[in-house]
């Protein structure tokens, strides 16, 4: 019986480490890339919204995440905060108080990204349009006014956005105005899915305004990027809702996944990405990796 116990115990051990094993493997994959001081940087710059009417699935974390990790390999990044919470200004370190020029005075009001486009604190490359409490009411004045839903996009055309390699910009969990004006906006979709029980519900939705807006606003858009997020990989739940995405979506999904992390959760309080915050923590390792496959992706489809 003793015998029998210690090879349950043997086995129970080698099963509770594999998901450390896995962890340390892709960190050290990682740690090797790193190398790498700079990544293919794509021919045009490439204007991707980051969308999920969901909340909480990770859209502001992966877009600050995703743009530092980009800016820290030699590629010029801006972030646009369409988000009324302003999050991502915040993650990134920049004032967005109501006395700040925003993203409201560009679509709302006429203004130019010239006046309000801000460097991010701490990253050479990286540059933050942000968002103010005034976007909050943006959904409701944009109702009457003229072609209200290609007010972003008319202001990024007059902006000159040849000195950026990436624009990413980030949406309310809603398919409101602001979300259609930054599907009007872009060439390229990346979605975030959180690998839980609901994390397909609603997607739909998501995909269908997608296919109105490609119909009717703007032929050129694309889901280019799926992005598993909040991976726990203790749990069976997780694998089968990634087996599931990968199923059905295929190339888009990005092989690498986004664990679960207090640090990408604690980043932000301290106006930081995860990756200046702690570089070697797993979230960290994880969002350079995939922000690594995106701009390898990138290069060979916008050849």
């Amino acid at each position: 019986m003793v015998s029998e116990a210690l090879k349950s115990a043997e086995v129970s051990r080698e099963t509770s480490q594999q998901p450390i094993a896995r962890a340390a493997a892709a960190a050290l994959r990682v740690q090797a890339k790193r190398g790498e001081k700079e990544w293919p940087r794509p021919p045009r710059c490439r204007v991707m919204t980051i969308a999920n009417q969901k909340g909480g699935v990770g859209k502001t974390t992966s877009a600050v995440n995703l743009a530092a990790a980009l800016a820290m390999h030699n590629c010029r990044v801006l972030v646009v905060d369409l988000d009324p919470q302003g999050n991502a200004s915040t993650a990134l370190g920049v004032e967005h108080h109501s006395d700040i020029p925003s993203v409201y005075h560009v679509i709302l009001e006429g203004g130019s990204f010239d006046d309000i486009v801000v460097p991010a604190e701490g990253l050479p490359n990286l540059f933050c349009a942000p968002a103010t409490l005034h976007l909050a009411g943006a959904e409701v004045d944009l109702v009457p006014m003229v072609a209200r839903e290609s007010r972003l996009r008319r202001a990024l055309e007059a902006y000159d956005l040849s000195k950026f390699d990436y624009v990413l910009i980030d949406c309310p969990p809603s398919l409101g105005l602001l979300t259609v004006n930054a599907l009007m906006g872009a060439n390229e979709l990346l979605i975030p899915i959180q690998t839980e029980y609901y994390a397909l519900e609603g997607l739909s939705q998501l995909l269908h305004t997608v296919d109105l807006v490609k119909q009717h606003l703007n032929p050129n858009l694309a889901v280019s990027t799926i992005l598993l997020t909040m991976y726990d990989a203790r749990t069976r739940l997780a694998a089968q809702v990634a087996d599931e995405v990968r199923s059905h979506f295929g190339e888009l999904v990005l092989t690498t996944v986004i664990p679960r992390s207090v640090r990408v959760s604690e980043a932000p309080s301290y106006g930081e990405s995860v990756l200046t915050y702690d570089p070697g923590s797993s979230g960290a390792l994880a969002y350079t990796e995939a922000a690594r496959e995106m701009a390898y992706r990138g290069a060979e489809d916008l050849k």
